[in-house]
């Protein structure tokens, strides 16, 4: 496997903790060492659904954080 960056480390970390988080809050019970064969395409898809929904708010959120600083805001 590749040395990989600092930075991607840290981005992957932060999406596997993203992933669980979700995992959570949507109650499907994902196992952290990565056998989750007995889970089913809809409750997979369910984590993946709202993780790339979180991701866009965040997003958006930084957009409109980022646009309020450079006084462009409408």
């Amino acid at each position: 496997m590749p040395d990989r960056k600092p930075d991607q480390r840290d981005r992957e970390e932060a999406m596997e903790d993203l992933k669980f988080e979700v995992a959570d809050d949507v109650d499907v019970p994902l196992e952290e060492d990565g056998d989750n064969g007995d889970l089913t395409a809809r409750q997979l898809g369910k984590v993946g659904g709202n993780m790339v929904k979180r991701l866009v708010e965040r997003g958006e959120q930084a957009l409109a954080e980022d646009a309020e600083e450079d006084g462009t805001a409408d």
